[in-house]
């Protein structure tokens, strides 16, 4: 286990969540635990202290180092076998090959040379998917991690944005995008979902499973609150939960008070056209 029965060794896993939930955060951690051999706090890992390689995409330097640095206690320290990696598109080498995902696809594998890391961690495939062949870009991505996992017997973590999502509707794989294609080259997957119980509350959620077993379904979640007591930003392990009491929910209360608001901006003059009460429904719709 690399992290629970969400991520075994030789697995292709792809994380997934709306932005800003904390994937990065995760990610993180788990990379640094996994390069020092500590397991987590009530997470099942492998004790033994392993080279991780992270691609950062996502944060640039000084937005990382805000994340793990106090005024009190300096910067926080990570393993010398964890390595932060991120690309230069300007680099003299880039120009050497047809497209920049070319080069990124080289310079990975160079990487994976070099440091005989076999613990590698991607943030994110969707900054990696641009223009109109952006799912073409990320199969292809995917294609090229899973002849690099075979080949040189790799753990890979691949984060992913999620796009826009009811909160009130469990997660589900339809919640990923590009999620049927994506999927099929992943050995596992599991998803961040924000808790509407508490801020800073959140739930991981298994997708997608090979090598081990349903245990954070919809009815046993699995709980952690964000929190930085010091230099280091974190999850807390909390425990297991069912899924619908942390979803966003629909009261009557609420309905009423939207009716009232668009029924109060209608009367200002501030929505024009015809409303229309849908018996049964309490709602109401708007036409031109």
């Amino acid at each position: 286990m690399l992290f629970g029965d969400f991520w075994y060794e030789g697995e292709l896993c792809i994380l997934f969540a709306d932005t800003n939930v904390g994937k990065s955060i995760l990610a993180v951690q788990i990379g640094d635990a996994l390069s020092r051999g500590r397991p987590l706090p009530n997470i099942n890992m492998r004790a033994q202290s392993s080279i991780v390689l992270y691609f950062d995409f996502e944060l640039n330097d000084q937005q990382f180092s805000k994340r793990y640095t106090s005024a009190e206690d300096g910067q926080y320290q990570f393993a010398d076998t964890f390595y932060r990696v991120v690309f230069n598109p300007d680099a003299a080498r880039a120009n050497r090959f047809t497209s920049y995902h070319e080069y990124i696809n080289n310079a990975l594998e160079n990487m994976l040379i070099t440091t005989q890391a076999r613990i590698i961690i991607i943030d994110n495939i969707t900054c990696l998917r641009t223009g109109t062949q952006a799912a073409a870009t990320a199969i292809a991505l995917m294609q090229k991690l899973q002849g690099l996992k075979n080949k040189y017997e790799l753990s890979i973590l691949v984060l992913a944005h999620t796009p826009k999502r009811n909160p009130a509707k469990p997660i589900s794989r339809n919640d990923l995008q590009g999620s049927k294609m994506l999927l099929n080259f992943a050995d596992s997957a599991f998803a961040i979902g924000e808790s509407y119980t508490r801020a800073d509350l959140r739930y991981f959620k298994q997708i997608k499973q090979r090598s081990g077993q349903l245990t954070y379904g919809a009815d046993n979640v699995y709980l952690a609150e964000i929190i930085k007591p010091y230099n280091n930003l974190h999850f807390s392990f909390i425990g297991g939960a069912n899924e619908a009491e942390h979803l966003l929910q629909y009261t009557e209360q609420q309905r009423q008070s939207t009716e009232e608001r668009i029924i109060k901006l209608h009367q200002q003059g501030l929505i024009y056209g015809r409303l229309l009460r849908i018996p049964g429904l309490h709602t109401l719709r708007y036409t031109g």
